[in-house]
């Protein structure tokens, strides 16, 4: 049943997707499918039976996050149709992710230790929507909403701890001020956001908040259409790119597609319809969007994000020291985890103890007698099975030291209880 709390004893965490490294360059576009409309999706998985599921999707990715053994075989498929690619087409880039490798990856989605531009501050946003997306389906369940909270402790500390997200957002700054240099005010100004990528939107979204004029978002249509209905732009496809260009006085290009989309001779086109009205280009996909040569034009001013970096004064080794220290937060918040999950799973046994202990002692207690006799009794019958159980192994040639060791934990047994005895 969807949302049932039963993990199952042989259930584990499964992660199954594609991301920004796994697919070829041209799918990434498709994203937008999933991203843009994931109802549909969920529906259909749980319709087939899927349980303990929420299904992420970004500009990066496209994840199913599932407790349920045919989470892979349900899911597959269906991507497939939706990406109208055959199933065969697609599996070479889907990624299957299990147990604690599977938890791991959950926990480095939502501290953005595993996107484009690592540290930017969307993904854990977009993450949560998904649990709410998922939860309202009925989908959650217990094994899933333990691991999402636990993610989400992990992000916060990181994002509190470390410096990792103010990577983005410096960029984004930078941008912004070179903007302001180049075209003073924005208030009258257009800028042009391709693709877009989480990055790319939070520029625009920096712009939009300084008073950018007017906002043309450029791209595959489901994602132009959700990117210009949060950054309050307008849509436009590609086939548009020419027009949208000659009127834009800040270009953010972030499609990614190993193409460069933005080449030299049609920002010179754009130019010519512009005179002198420079355009200010950032080059903000990986890998780039936009040919070098454009920096030869007058009127052109090209900027990737390694320009950005030196900018906003954020070197590289100052961004590595953040991020080794968020994987060292990361790490250590999935070893607490760990550590918890095993003492749940304590729990059913520990409880079974206590009733049989309480059970001998009635049994002791009912049989009547002095304190020392019902005590006698009681400690008697408490030992009588573990001793078999040990005897038993010694006769089966059974690893004896193993569970003797077990043993000397469980009642802190030490050479002092030995020479009393």
């Amino acid at each position: 049943m969807p949302g049932s709390s039963d993990a199952g004893a042989s259930r584990e965490l499964l992660v199954i997707g594609i991301n920004h490294r796994s697919a070829r360059s041209d799918l990434g576009e498709r994203f937008a499918l999933i991203e843009a409309d994931l109802d549909p999706l969920l529906d259909a998985l749980r319709e087939r039976g899927l349980a303990d599921a929420m299904l992420l999707a970004t500009c990066d990715r496209v994840e199913l996050v599932s407790s349920d053994p045919q989470a892979l075989e349900l899911f597959v498929p269906l991507l497939a149709a939706r990406l109208e690619l055959a199933p065969a087409v697609l599996a070479p880039s889907v990624y299957r992710r299990a147990g604690a490798a599977a938890l791991r990856h959950l926990f480095a989605v939502a501290c953005a230790l595993d996107s484009r531009a690592i540290g930017e501050p969307q993904v854990l946003g977009q993450l949560k929507a998904a649990h709410r997306a998922a939860a309202e389906q009925g989908l959650v369940g217990e094994m899933l909403e333990a691991a999402l909270e636990a993610a989400y402790t992990a992000a916060r500390r990181v994002r509190r701890e470390t410096k990792i997200a103010q990577g983005p957002v410096s960029l984004a700054t930078a941008a912004l001020a070179l903007a302001r240099d180049i075209h003073g005010d924005l208030a009258g100004r257009t800028a042009l956001l391709l693709g877009p990528s989480e990055l790319g939107e939070l520029m625009a979204g920096q712009f939009r908040r300084a008073g950018l004029g007017r906002l043309i978002i450029c791209g595959a249509p489901a994602r132009a259409a959700r990117a210009a209905h949060n950054l309050a732009g307008e849509a436009a496809g590609l086939d548009g790119l020419a027009e949208a260009l000659a009127a834009a006085d800040i270009v953010v290009s972030a499609l990614g597609n190993g193409q460069p989309v933005l080449s030299r001779a049609l920002v010179a086109a754009a130019l010519r319809k512009r005179p002198l009205k420079p355009i200010f280009v950032i080059d903000a996909a990986i890998p780039a969007d936009a040919e070098p040569a454009i920096n030869d034009l007058d009127g052109a001013f090209l900027y990737d994000l390694a320009d950005l970096e030196r900018t906003a004064l954020a070197g590289r080794a100052e961004r590595e020291a953040a991020s080794a220290a968020a994987w060292a937060i990361l790490e250590s918040e999935l070893a607490d985890f760990a550590a918890r999950a095993a003492s749940r799973r304590a729990v059913p046994a520990v409880v079974a103890l206590r009733r049989r202990v309480e059970r001998l002692r009635e049994e002791a207690l009912a049989e009547g007698g002095d304190a020392e006799t019902v005590t006698r009794r009681l400690v008697n019958r408490l030992l009588h099975d573990p001793s078999e159980v040990l005897r038993q192994l010694a006769g089966e040639e059974a690893d004896v030291t193993t569970s003797e060791r077990l043993l000397r934990r469980l009642f802190r047994l030490g050479s002092e209880d030995e020479r009393k005895a």
